[in-house]
């Protein structure tokens, strides 16, 4: 079985119980390549802000009901859960992994790569996405100026995790780079 696998190009587990966690800023592809991963890897696919509104409605909804603390509440929830399980791609909120407890969680059975883009790639994006998403973290009068800030704030958090350049890629190739290094042993 193994042999029809690599013949048709799936990459097949070296931590078959080891979950593949992307986190990053918003924008930098988590849920597409997320997506991608999974299918090479044959493993379920999570992304963690579509798991939250299914459970609890839209997220901009949860920010004015709850405010930020309630919501990152909800995310601790939902690592927690997640860590219990294997064989995962889970695509992460923006912010959820530099929690620490959901850090706990999420890296217990989990490899953490972390997903960059400049914040000129990442404002394009986001005003660029097909599937808009209210972000609330962005409802300013300069969003862009508002992405530099946030990631200034972020990046030496996000500095301790395994640094995938989302800038110049597909999501299909991202898939393929962060699936060669998870499937590497001594990873």
């Amino acid at each position: 079985m193994a042999a029809r696998f690599a013949a048709a190009g799936y990459l097949l587990p070296v931590h078959p119980e080891q979950n593949v966690v992307l986190t990053g800023f918003m924008g930098t592809g988590k849920t597409s390549v997320g997506r991608r991963l999974a299918l090479k890897l044959e493993m379920e696919f999570v992304d963690t802000d579509e798991l939250i509104e299914s459970r609890h409605g839209p997220i901009p909804r949860i920010f004015a009901e709850r405010g930020e603390e309630g919501f990152r509440a909800i995310e601790r929830e939902v690592a927690r859960e997640l860590g219990t399980r294997s064989g995962l791609v889970i695509a992460t909120g923006g912010r959820m992994i530099l929690d620490p407890e959901s850090f706990r969680s999420l890296s217990r059975n989990g490899r953490i790569f972390n997903l960059v883009a400049t914040p000129e790639v990442i404002y394009q994006r986001i005003i660029g996405d097909k599937t808009p998403r209210d972000r609330p973290l962005l409802q300013v009068d300069d969003p862009r100026q508002r992405i530099v800030e946030l990631l200034a704030e972020r990046d030496h958090e996000y500095a301790r995790f395994h640094q995938v350049p989302t800038d110049d890629a597909d999501p299909g190739q991202i898939a393929d780079e962060i699936a060669r290094l998870w499937r590497r042993p001594d990873g």
